[in-house]
């Protein structure tokens, strides 16, 4: 019986649906909208239970093949997701029943690995059987860059192009883009990472580039969000040995990350409560507070750079996922059930001295090392933990390795953190980028320099 197929549908309200694979191709929507799926698939609780027995490949392939349907082979997807998931997904216990939960053990040390690596072989994998090229087009803050750098490396029908602000990144963090080389090709940008997504935005409905093919790979794509669902259910799966509820600590800069979670609550995950942990850029928390949504232009500086985001392309659609609707702008159209949203999550921030504090007394006080992404997660959580309730089973995701952000561990815990391999050999290598201003002409111009018409 073949499995039923979910559309996709855009969140500023274009009539168009796509099914997964045209959704994952396009990118973003032609009125500059999301595609969010037009159903989100339920689990029943036995299935949910089972996932205790599996590894996270096999979790991953139960929730997957819901939102692709028959558009992949079974024994493919099987094969896609172990090459994409063959690296380990640790969950330390740091006291009592809370948890940090590392996802940082992928090819660039960083969550964007969980998605990037399995939307890369996808879209491989359906421009093959089509026989087309495309040109991935991203904006990063950070991590999003080198994992999609690397998820695309090499492949012979993409061509890959990202933009990075050029003074809010690490040293590290653009070393993993700029060594690359071959079809990968990185543009620093005299901007804040809005800039590099406006730029984005406007590049994909700009007639001018119909030759190219272009298509995303940063958390505007569907194909980023529905594969970060799946470490959700696997955190679950190894905390809750009697079924419980969980409450989840989520560091957000674009969001991308919480809404997964928020989609794997609405298939049936236990979810207590989420925390959305921000750094100085408090847009969200203030909205949550106050029933007002007002962007921060520029964005603040924080430590926490891969967060220091003004405007989330996100919020589009967790508005969506709760009966609202905003634009790309972040106009909001229509109000979301704000009661329903404060139920399901706790919105705080945290400023850049709470961040050093807290991976302080993180490693002091439980041998635990954090960087400043997952230090303001958990920071975000033992404020839920005091003023709300102290609740067990809770976990923080942890989401870059704390070597790519060495300045900052020094200066909280007096050490420099383990260097893995993968950065170690970066000092070696020669880097390869090109610089453009903080507008789109300036971006247009370089765009049709790598790829003339």
């Amino acid at each position: 019986m073949p499995m039923k197929k979910i559309m996709y549908s855009s969140t500023n309200g274009h009539p168009e649906l796509l099914d997964f694979k045209d959704a994952l191709l396009r990118g973003q929507a032609p009125d500059k909208g999301l595609y969010v799926p037009e159903e989100i698939p339920k689990l029943a609780p036995e299935v949910i239970e089972r996932f205790k027995d599996l590894d996270y490949p096999e979790v991953a392939f139960e929730i997957i093949k819901l939102y692709l349907g028959d558009t992949v082979p079974k024994e493919d997807l099987k094969a896609i997701l172990e090459e994409a998931y063959d690296y380990d997904v640790p969950i330390e216990r740091v006291y009592d029943q809370k948890y940090v939960m590392r996802l940082d053990k992928g090819p660039t040390l960083s969550f964007k690995d969980f998605a990037a690596r399995l939307m890369g072989r996808l879209m491989q994998y359906f421009l093959r059987r089509e026989g087309r090229n495309m040109l991935i087009l991203t904006a990063t803050s950070g991590d999003t860059g080198s994992a999609v750098a690397h998820a695309f490396y090499d492949l012979d029908n993409i061509q890959v192009v990202v933009l990075f602000p050029e003074k809010e990144v690490t040293g590290r963090q653009r070393k993993q883009m700029t060594t690359l080389g071959k079809n990968v090709h990185i543009m620093a940008v005299d901007g804040k990472f809005d800039d590099c997504q406006d730029i984005v935005k406007q590049a994909f409905v700009d007639p001018d580039f119909d030759y190219l093919n272009l298509s995303s790979a940063n958390s505007i794509n569907v194909g980023r969000l529905i594969p970060q669902s799946i470490y959700y259910f696997y955190a679950w799966s190894r905390i809750a040995p009697e079924g419980d509820e969980v409450v989840i600590s989520v560091p957000c800069g674009n969001f991308g990350n919480v809404m997964a979670g928020l989609i794997a609550m609405k298939m049936g995950l236990p979810v207590r409560r989420f925390v959305i942990a921000t750094n100085e850029n408090d847009e969200f928390p203030d909205f949550l507070e106050s029933g007002s949504y007002k962007p921060i232009h520029p964005s603040r500086k924080c430590i926490s750079n891969a967060m220091n985001v003004g405007h989330p392309s996100n919020l589009a659609r967790i508005f969506w996922l709760y009966g609202g609707q905003m634009d790309e702008k972040g106009v909001v159209h229509k109000m979301p059930d704000l009661e329903a949203m404060r139920e399901d999550v706790f919105a705080v921030t945290i400023t850049d001295q709470d961040t050093r504090k807290t991976i302080s007394e993180a490693y002091n006080r439980y041998d635990t090392l954090l960087e400043p992404h997952g230090a303001v997660g958990w920071a975000g959580l033992q404020r839920y933990l005091k003023e709300v309730e102290d609740w067990k089973p809770a976990v923080s995701l942890e989401t870059a390795d704390p070597a790519k952000f060495p300045e900052e561990v020094v200066r909280a815990v007096g050490m420099e953190p383990p260097l893995p391999k993968s950065l170690a050999e970066l000092d070696e290598m020669e880097e390869h980028f090109d610089k453009v201003e903080g507008d789109y002409e300036s971006f247009k111009k370089g765009l049709k320099r790598l790829f003339p018409k």
